[in-house]
Order: structure tokens, then C-alpha cells, then sequence
């Protein structure tokens, strides 16, 4: 019997030290952010170290897999937790795709973007684009959207006038009431809003945390949004300067422009044109001065019908300095400019309009090399000096052309063109559904999110359109949904430069605002009265959205007024003037707080990003670098809710502690220190009924006053 026992006794010894760990998937985790792929935007042919992390001691091996190609990795830093894996691979110029295998006794597993797989061959790997440079300012930057014509009237010498021309049916009409609703038809309306107005909130802009203005267009235009260019070259004058006026304006049902001639002073003007350009030189020399970039709009696609190279308004036609319009004349310049289909001269109106509008004539490259010349000139002027801009918006981008071919061999000459005049200068562009074609490295540099940001979060929190066009109750906390949308949808279109500079806005001038998508009601104001954005909001949604926003991958972009409560159904409604005097100061005090945390927190601008908890109406992730740690926690329940955090994914000790920076609920918000502590891993947190929390973990800071002082204790 003692010779049995000993021998049990020996065999269960050797067993228990060969036993391996529990395989713990959970702790695998790789990105592109620079917390794993140094350097993060490497060059073509250069070198590239990459990193993979696994539980301490849980492994056998790791390979990083690229095509064909095997690259075995060795262990090149522990901590108490965690292991990590690395190698060093030789880029050629091409895109670099990889996923990791993983051995751990007889269990083999890969990973790659989505995470932990069990295809041998996974569908999703990392990607990195050698020389795919995107400028550092703006990742993770808070961009502030300005349209001009309804943020501030600083100068009322240059307002449009009544009937100082016709456009689109009617009269133009000024409004002297700036808290007056848009007219259903509101591109006729003219509030006064100017760049002097801009410069004067240059200080509210600051004080709010802006580190970028995108101006809607700003060049010379006929209506209040300006997407139908009239000149390139200038700034608007009723946005700028108007230092020769006179004229008359349209006596009582005159239609005709070439009768407008108090618009032809004011707008053909040189000494009106250059004036304006001067003003918006001081302007963002001031922005500059005070640490904000300036990005413009770029409406290439197609221009105006009353655009200098058309000039069906005949404006142009008498007016000393200009060429003929290419539907005045035959033999204008500009004839190729554009698209004719038979028709005759003089004033042929048979040309291309963008989806069949004659106010909007589609730009003709293809029949014209000297209009690409011209254009990628626009792209170079207003980024170099004297303008000195930050970069471009570019509307309606993958419209450019007439072939999907001309359209790609443009935006990478636009590219090559605007990067040489401004190496930091943005490209984003405005782009529905897969953009990867565009995001390769040679062509933009990311587009305004709406496909993995503004649409499923928007669906999460209210079950709402983005337009308020239709309501789906059962999208409404949809968690499964907003993870595999918000994290997954972007990665069929970005790699890490494009992602993290991402515009991701909860409102803009194209769709409805947030605040008032959070009424569930659907509609426009053609069928519900201008009232009704108004009713019904829920504030405290708004703030959940607002918090998602400044702590998700991106560049978070507040459309004017959204921080001071501004209500409205799509456009014209969601045009509203900025509500001065009248603001929301609660939800204006809690915008701020949430851009002083994102600005605070480096893990918000470049860390990585991790699904901790998904469950109906309940979403849980965490922000992270080696270092930091932020926990976001949104309860969308119109109830109390405890639940248990893993939060050993963001490769943090089991036993960190955490200080609540900010907590929203549907009574309010408050910053009021408080301090939870994580066990064994995991983190209990108790949310109050729609509420939103940020936690955050710093590896060099102590929680609390006390724990501070336990640490650090002098003696004398």
C-alpha cells in the first residue's frame, strides 16, 4: 500500500507540473494603433515591428502570417500579466495584410482584426499601406462645422438684400429675425451670417475646446449653402467684405439678372473679391494664432448655373474682366467645361446637370484637361499661401467624373498636388457605403463616418434614420448591432491613419440633428410643424451620444449649435442660426467636459479600442494603452442595472482602480470624483436608468486623495 500510494503520489506530482494553464483567449489581442505596430504609418521598404499579446505564460508559440509567408515570434516583453510577442518585418511598397497563429498544446487558433478566429485562413486581417501618411493634428481632433450663413452676423453692411437677385423661383429674401424657423424652401433665405461673425466667436470656439473649424463652402454662390459655386477663386463678399456697393436690386416680380445690379457690384467686383479674400487671410491667421486648423469645402463634382464658366444668369456676360460663359457663347473658353447636347447658341441650355438639375451643371473633365488643371489649382491655392488652409472636405467625391476610372486617376493627382503645396493638410471626403478604393494611401485620407458611426449609434440610442425619415423599434439597444457596425463596418474601410482621423458627427447639415432624432418622431417639416423637432427630446440621450462620440476612434465633429441645444428636422430645418442668448448651458457645460476629457486622455486620441460587454441596451468599451485605461458604460434602459466587467482584455492588472471622470443619467451629469475598484478582474458597476459613465485607469496616478498619501508617505 505505501509503495502504491508513493507512486500515485509521484504521478500526480508529474502531472500537475506538466499541466498546462487554461488557454486564455480573451487576452489575445493585437491592433495597428502604435501600442502594437511600430511605427504605425511605416514607409515603403522600411521596416516594421509588430506585436501581438497573450496571457503570461499561456502560449507555446506565435507566427505572424502574411500570404504565403510565416514569421515566427519571440516573447520580447512581459509584466505581471501579459506577455508579448514581436517581429520585425521588411515592407515593400504594396499593402501588407496579416493575421497571427497561435499554439498552445494541441489547440491552435488565428487571430486577426475581428478578433480570435477558427478559420485557418482568417477573412479580416491587419492591413498596413507603406507611405499611407494621414497629418497627426488630425487624429482624434474635435472639429467644429460651421455654416456660415447661420452661426453669426458680424457685419451687416454685407447681408443680402430683398430681391437683390432671383435664384431658384423666386426673389432672394432677407430675414432680420435670427431666431426665425427656415422656410420649408429656405435656400432663398438669407440670415447675414459672415466670417467677421466667425471671427468674433473665434473665442467661444477656443474656450469650447475646438481644434479645427470645417467651414461649409465659403466661395462665391448664389444661395445660403453655397454648394453651387459661382467662382472658385474668391470669397463669397456677402460672407466678406463689400467695400464697393451699388447697384439696384429686382424691382417687384422681375425675374431677370442681368437687372440685378446691385448682385453684379457687389459679387463681379474686384475690389469686393480681393477685400473678402484679405478678411478670411485674418481669419485663419487668428484661428492659427489661437491653435485652430481651417478646412474648406471642396464642391468639385459640379458648380453653379450661375458659375463665371456658364453664366446662364448672363452676370457675367456685359461684365468687364471676364470671359463669355459657355452658355452665352459658342466660343467661350469654358465650352468643355461642361457637357452639351445639341441645342444652339447664343444661351444653349441643353447641358449635363448633376442628377438631372439645370442649377447644378456637372463638371466636364474628361472633355477638358485645362479644367482638371484648373481645379487641382483650387486644391493648391486656398492650402498654400496666403490662405494657408488645413485641408479639404470634398463633397460628393466619388461622383467626380464620368468613370470610376477618371474619378480615381483625378483624387490621386489632387492628392499628389495638395500634399506637395501642404504635406499637413487633410483630404476627408464626404462618401456613403465601402471607401476602401479611395483609402489606400494614394487618395484620400478618410471620409465624414457615417456608416460606422453617425448611422449605428444613431439606430442604438433612438432607432431613428438619420434623416428622421423612419423609425425601427427593434434596432433601438441593439447592442450586437453597434458593435459589429461601429467596429467592423469601419474596418472594411479604414486602416489605422484613416480611422483615427475619421469625422464622426452626430449631426450636419444634410440630415437631421440628434437632438431631435431622439424624439422618435418621423417627418420633415413639410409634414410635421417646425415645432416638433423641439418636443419630446430627450437630453439625456443627447448626452450618451455625446459621450460615445468624444471617447470612439475619430475625429468627433460638432455641428454648430448641437453643444447649445439646437433642435431640427433635415434640411432647411437642421439650418438653424445658432441660438445666441438662448443656449442649453447644461448641455453646453457638458460638451466641454466631455472635450477636456478626450483632449486629457491619450488613449482617446490614439489608443486602442475593445467590446467589453454587449447586452440589450447595454454597451461596454474600453479605450487603452500600455499605460491608460478608459472604461465608457452606456445603459440604455430605463432602469437601474449592475453588471460585471472583464477588464483584463485591455491588458490592465485585475485589480486596477478607477476614477470616475464624468456620469450622465436622465436627471443630469456631474464630474464628482468617485472611485471603483476592479477584483480578480473584474470591475461592478451599478448605472442609473439612461445613464452613461467614463472611467479611467491610470497606471502613474493614485485613485484617491487617500490612496495618493499611502503611497507616498514623507517622514521627517
Amino acid at each position: 500500500m505505501d509503495f502504491l500510494d508513493g507512486k500515485k503520489t509521484e504521478t500526480e506530482r508529474k502531472y500537475l507540473s506538466e499541466m498546462r494553464p487554461v488557454f486564455l483567449k480573451k487576452a489575445l489581442f493585437s491592433d495597428t494603433t502604435a501600442n502594437f505596430v511600430d511605427p504605425p504609418e511605416p514607409n515603403p521598404y522600411g521596416q516594421v515591428t509588430i506585436k501581438f499579446r497573450t496571457a503570461k505564460n499561456n502560449v507555446d508559440t506565435v507566427d505572424l502570417v502574411s500570404g504565403q509567408e510565416k514569421y515566427p515570434m519571440h516573447r520580447g516583453e512581459s509584466d505581471k500579466s501579459f506577455d508579448y510577442y514581436e517581429c520585425t518585418v521588411t515592407l515593400e511598397h504594396t499593402m501588407f495584410e496579416y493575421y497571427f497563429e497561435v499554439h498552445a498544446g494541441k489547440i491552435v487558433c488565428t487571430y486577426d482584426s475581428f478578433g480570435v478566429s477558427k478559420d485557418k485562413v482568417p477573412c479580416h486581417p491587419f492591413k498596413l499601406i507603406p507611405g499611407f501618411h494621414t497629418p497627426e493634428w488630425a487624429k482624434g481632433a474635435v472639429i467644429y462645422q460651421i455654416y456660415v450663413e447661420r452661426f453669426c452676423n458680424g457685419d451687416c453692411s454685407n447681408d443680402v438684400e430683398d430681391r437683390e437677385y432671383f435664384y431658384v423661383g423666386g426673389p432672394v429674401q432677407k430675414v432680420d429675425d435670427w431666431f426665425k424657423i427656415p422656410n420649408i424652401d429656405g435656400t432663398k433665405e438669407f440670415y447675414g451670417g459672415d466670417l467677421k461673425g466667425v471671427i468674433d466667436k473665434l473665442g467661444y470656439l477656443k474656450d469650447l475646446g475646438i481644434d479645427c473649424i470645417y467651414f461649409n463652402p465659403l466661395f462665391v454662390s448664389p444661395s445660403n449653402h453655397k454648394y453651387d459655386s459661382q467662382d472658385y477663386e474668391h470669397i463669397d463678399p456677402h460672407f466678406g467684405v463689400i467695400v464697393k456697393d451699388g447697384g439696384e436690386c429686382l424691382d417687384f416680380g422681375e425675374s431677370d439678372n442681368r437687372k440685378a445690379t446691385k448682385y453684379k457690384t457687389r459679387v463681379c467686383s474686384k475690389e469686393n473679391l480681393e477685400a473678402s479674400d484679405a478678411l478670411f487671410c485674418e481669419l485663419v491667421n487668428k484661428a492659427h494664432e489661437l491653435g485652430i486648423k481651417v478646412i474648406l469645402d471642396g464642391v468639385f463634382n459640379h458648380c453653379g448655373s450661375f458659375n463665371k464658366w456658364m453664366d446662364k444668369e448672363r452676370i457675367y456676360e456685359d461684365a468687364k474682366g471676364y470671359n463669355k460663359g459657355a452658355y452665352v457663347s459658342e466660343d467661350s473658353p469654358y465650352k468643355n467645361y461642361f457637357s452639351f447636347s445639341g441645342g444652339n447658341w447664343p444661351y444653349n441650355g441643353n447641358y449635363d446637370g448633376w442628377w438631372g438639375y439645370d442649377t447644378l451643371p456637372k463638371l466636364n473633365y474628361e472633355g477638358s484637361l485645362e479644367l482638371e488643371d484648373y481645379i487641382i489649382g483650387i486644391g493648391k491655392k486656398w492650402v498654400s499661401e496666403p490662405f494657408n488652409c488645413d485641408g479639404w472636405r470634398l463633397d460628393v467625391a466619388a461622383d467626380l467624373g464620368h468613370s470610376p476610372e477618371y474619378n480615381h486617376r483625378f483624387w490621386k493627382r489632387f492628392r499628389r498636388e495638395v500634399k506637395k503645396a501642404n504635406p499637413e493638410a487633410i483630404i476627408l471626403a464626404e462618401h456613403y457605403g465601402p471607401a476602401k478604393e479611395w483609402l489606400m494611401g494614394d487618395e484620400w485620407d478618410t471620409v465624414m463616418n457615417y456608416d460606422a458611426f453617425m448611422e449605428p449609434l444613431t439606430w442604438f440610442l433612438t432607432g431613428m434614420e438619420k434623416h428622421s425619415d423612419d423609425f425601427k423599434p427593434l434596432r433601438v439597444g441593439n447592442a450586437r448591432e453597434f458593435f459589429d457596425t461601429m467596429m467592423h463596418a469601419g474596418g472594411e474601410n479604414f486602416t489605422m491613419p484613416s480611422l483615427y482621423t475619421a469625422m464622426n458627427e452626430l449631426s450636419n447639415h444634410d440630415h437631421s440633428r440628434f437632438l431631435t432624432r431622439t424624439n422618435q418622431k418621423m417627418g420633415r417639416t413639410d409634414t410635421l410643424m417646425p415645432s416638433s423637432a423641439e418636443t419630446g427630446i430627450k437630453k439625456y440621450q443627447m448626452r450618451q451620444a455625446v459621450m460615445i462620440q468624444m471617447t470612439w476612434p475619430g475625429a468627433p465633429t460638432i455641428y454648430y449649435g448641437d453643444e447649445a441645444g439646437l433642435c431640427g428636422f433635415t434640411d432647411p430645418d437642421n439650418r438653424r442660426c445658432y441660438p445666441w442668448g438662448k443656449e442649453d448651458k447644461e448641455l453646453l457645460v457638458f460638451h466641454k467636459e466631455m472635450i477636456r476629457i478626450h483632449k486629457a486622455c491619450p488613449e482617446l486620441i490614439s489608443g486602442s479600442i475593445k467590446e467589453l460587454y454587449a447586452e440589450n441596451n447595454i454597451i461596454i468599451y474600453g479605450r487603452f494603452t500600455r499605460t491608460d485605461a478608459i472604461v465608457v458604460a452606456i445603459n440604455n434602459n430605463g432602469f437601474e442595472i449592475t453588471r460585471d466587467i472583464d477588464i483584463r482584455p485591455m491588458g490592465i492588472p485585475g485589480d486596477a482602480g478607477f476614477r470616475q471622470l464624468i456620469a450622465t443619467d436622465s436627471k443630469g451629469f456631474a464630474t464628482t470624483a468617485a472611485t471603483h475598484n476592479a477584483h480578480d478582474g473584474v470591475l461592478t458597476l451599478t448605472m442609473s436608468r439612461n445613464a452613461g459613465y467614463v472611467l479611467r485607469y491610470n497606471s502613474f496616478a493614485a485613485v484617491s486623495d487617500e490612496e495618493f498619501w499611502s503611497d507616498n508617505i514623507i517622514s521627517f
